[in-house]
């Protein structure tokens, strides 16, 4: 097995960007080629990256690709995957892998027939200030986890992105949208979810977007935008997930854990970094002491502030866990189980009551600092 995989992109959005910028950060992947319909924009992004645009049939047919990210917009991950796996590539996708469960098992057994390997995003829960949390539930500075909170609550993306009408159509929502990351993490945290109920809803059936081009313009919101989720763990441990795009404040935190022996308070599972608290019986939270994590340093600049982004480690682990022959930590097992709970909430809501899940997977292996370091190019 050659230890450099190449890589090509199908979708050359607003994403495609961070892979291709932030991919020659790691070690075991080459960004070489990417591919979109749209034939201007896959040359434009080559252009800036300076790789290849070829056109999907070209890159798929290409001896030096090895693995396709799909980049594609989510109604179309299935049918872009299906096609990666069918070409004889491996896959890695985006979040979601797919929009139902039965198209994200199809992908699956496609995988397992052709002898292949499949991963999926969210990735941030690798990152530092998530992998320390890991560590001290692993530890067992919380003791057993019995329960936890988590919210992703706003007012939606038609103040800022330039095209959000899928956000409010079947296949987009808060759950599906932001509740990978969220339900990755707590999977990372305390491992598969046995059974789930939730209440949905839509404020109002139409948007008006106010950001550029197309400000002023009327869409149609065909699809829940406030989900209150309850999730039951095969450990026990009970989760409260509210996911909305009608709130316009809180303060509500990302998420809390709570366990026999003490509090864990994380930070958003959106993001790599963060600050850590751990709160212990009769004692007041305090920040975790930080650790060399090469995942949670900040490396970005943000409007507010520098942060840590290293997306594509996913990839790079799974590129990785291909040349070693182990586990991919970003596993289609554990997107797939992401989908079944996600698909599960939203059929909760429609049918008034719980819903247990058919999938299962098992918590990734904790990304240590060792770990880390071995997936990056050296400087």
């Amino acid at each position: 097995m050659a230890k450099t995989l190449g890589i090509g992109i199908i979708g050359a959005g607003n994403i495609s960007a961070t892979y291709l910028r932030l991919g020659p950060l790691f070690k075991g992947i080459e960004m070489r080629a990417v591919a979109d319909l749209n034939k201007k924009a896959a040359e434009a992004r080559a252009k800036e990256f300076g790789v290849e645009a070829r056109s999907i049939d070209k890159l798929l047919a290409s001896d030096d690709i090895d693995l396709v990210v799909n980049l594609t917009v989510p109604d179309a991950h299935f049918a872009v995957s299906h096609q990666i796996l069918s070409a004889g590539k491996h896959l890695y996708s985006e979040k979601p892998l797919t929009l139902s469960l039965k198209d994200g098992i199809e992908l699956q057994k496609l995988a397992h027939k052709k002898g292949l390997k499949a991963g999926c995003a969210p990735d941030t829960y690798l990152g530092g200030a998530h992998q320390l949390a890991r560590k001290a539930v692993d530890d067992g500075k919380i003791g057993t986890i019995t329960s936890g909170t988590a919210h992703v609550m706003s007012h939606g993306m038609e103040h800022w992105h330039p095209n959000p009408d899928f956000f409010f159509r079947p296949g987009g929502g808060p759950i599906l949208d932001l509740g990978p990351y969220y339900i990755a993490n707590l999977v990372n945290l305390i491992g598969p979810v046995k059974r789930v109920a939730a209440l949905t809803s839509m404020a109002t059936p139409t948007r008006t977007i106010s950001s550029e081009p197309r400000r002023g313009e009327t869409i149609e919101v065909t699809t829940p935008t406030t989900i209150q989720a309850l999730l039951e763990f095969v450990s026990g441990a009970s989760i409260t997930l509210s996911a909305s795009w009608d709130v316009w404040a809180h303060h509500h935190p990302n998420m809390e854990l709570y366990g026999t022996d003490g509090s864990l308070f994380l930070p958003d599972p959106n993001f790599f970094g963060g600050d850590v608290k751990l709160a212990k019986p009769g004692k007041k939270a305090k920040s975790l002491k930080s650790w060399a994590h090469p995942f949670g340093i900040p490396n970005q600049k943000h409007s507010v502030g520098m942060m840590a982004n290293y997306r594509t480690a996913g990839l790079a682990d799974m590129a990785a866990a291909i040349i070693e022959g182990r586990d991919i930590r970003c596993s289609i097992d554990r997107a797939l189980h992401g989908v079944d709970v996600m698909v599960s909430i939203l059929r909760s809501g429609e049918e008034k009551k719980f819903i247990d899940i058919k999938s299962s997977c098992t918590r990734p292996e904790a990304l240590g600092i060792k770990e880390a370091k071995s997936l990056l190019k050296k400087k």
